[in-house]
């Protein structure tokens, strides 16, 4: 088995600790792999032994004491060391202490989930974002823009009922709890457009709760939320400098 197959994974990771996530399971699979193959040898020994001799006579036990000891003592060392283990990666992305700096004091997007798509709040260029609405916030739905190699930091919300953000190929997935703002982060390493579905059963539209997640270089993000600035301020009547563009 080699890790960098990317067996069993929707795709490479595209984050760095989301490939660290794919070694804790790869960790995992290469023990459950040697207890799985011990079991059946010894199983298989025992079978050998038993069918070898029709003359022996059958020994019956009733309990070994030693024998329990060891199947509780080693499932509880692994258990422990496979805590100790993945702690770090678990407190990067769960404690908001570790999280990085630049993405603490400056999210990018309020991401809401309700029956059945995601709605997206992003500051206006040039601002932070606010917990409550700010008069110039820009709107999307189902579509989040994410800069590529910074940090950022989503917060996620619920307006209805629970449900579970999950990006597949950032290897980041966070429930949505009503009456909670659940603050995630994350850092895409490479450009792409990636999916974000909802991973909790939410209701008869469940299956439809799909958006997008595009990666992308910071100036073409800067660019998206600008486009995305004119098209809100728009009013349905051309400013004078695009008409005199359009009669050149």
């Amino acid at each position: 088995m080699v890790p960098s197959l990317g067996w069993w994974f929707p795709g490479a990771s595209v984050t760095e600790l989301g490939q660290r996530i794919d070694n804790l399971f790869y960790l995992i699979l290469y023990i459950i792999t040697a207890v799985f193959i011990g079991t059946q040898v010894a199983m298989g020994y025992v079978l050998w032994r038993a069918s070898r001799s029709k003359d022996e006579r059958s020994w019956f036990s009733h309990g070994s004491h030693s024998l329990e000891v060891i199947w509780s003592v080693v499932p509880s060392v692994i258990l422990l060391f496979l805590a100790l283990y993945q702690m770090d990666v678990w407190a990067l992305f769960r404690v908001q202490a570790y999280f990085p700096k630049e993405a603490r004091e400056a999210p990018v997007a309020e991401v809401t989930a309700r029956q059945f798509e995601w709605r997206i709040r992003y500051p206006a260029p040039g601002k932070k974002l606010q917990l409550k609405p700010q008069s110039d916030d820009l709107y999307d739905v189902n579509d989040l823009h994410v800069p590529i190699n910074r940090p950022v930091m989503i917060q996620l919300r619920s307006e209805d009922v629970q449900h579970s953000f999950f990006l597949p190929h950032l290897r980041v997935k966070q429930d949505a709890v009503p009456g909670q703002i659940i603050p995630i982060w994350f850092k895409a390493e490479r450009q792409g457009i990636f999916d974000l579905t909802c991973a909790e059963l939410c209701g008869w539209g469940h299956y439809k709760m799909r958006a997008q997640l595009t990666a992308e270089r910071e100036a073409e993000y800067e660019a998206y939320l600008k486009k995305l600035q004119a098209d809100q301020n728009y009013d349905g009547h051309a400013t004078p400098s695009a008409v005199a563009k359009k009669d050149e």
